[in-house]
């Protein structure tokens, strides 16, 4: 739960791979994280704004006080957008659920990052509905992180 904290501590953030798609889980998520108080931005290469926010094209657009990035990333372009993270200082990474893949985890666990991987988000920001259901039945069965 170190890193979980370290993580949600941060105050500023982007998620990558924000659908255009108001039906998609990534806006959806999004929507939710900034509703509930998370100072979230948007990447993503075709949009202009997303939900209204300013949609950054890449993360190396990111500005400078972005601390942690969240993945919503097709999973085949996971470490691509990693190693831009990194090489734009961000060394705060949670990849979500669909987002991560072996070669990601592994190639992540060899730099000096925080990573976040095999959770979801919506479990531990202010979680409500089913994702405090899930939250609570992860604590029970011995999937939160230790």
């Amino acid at each position: 739960m170190k890193d979980v904290n370290r993580f949600l501590s941060l105050g500023t953030y982007a998620i990558a791979g924000v659908s255009r798609d108001p039906k998609k889980f990534g806006q959806a998520m999004f929507r939710d994280l900034r509703k509930k108080g998370m100072d979230v931005v948007p990447v993503n290469p075709a949009a202009e704004t997303i939900d209204g926010v300013k949609c950054y094209r890449s993360v190396s657009e990111l500005p400078a006080g972005i601390r942690g990035l969240i993945f919503m990333t097709p999973k085949e372009e996971t470490l691509a957008v990693a190693k831009e993270a990194i090489a734009h200082g961000i060394k705060d990474l949670w990849i979500q659920q669909g987002a991560e893949s072996k070669e990601t985890i592994a190639a992540m666990e060899n730099e000096d990052v925080n990573l976040i991987h095999h959770q979801c988000i919506m479990m531990f920001w202010k979680p409500d509905g089913i994702h405090s259901f899930h939250r609570f039945l992860k604590k029970i069965f011995g999937g939160l992180p230790a």
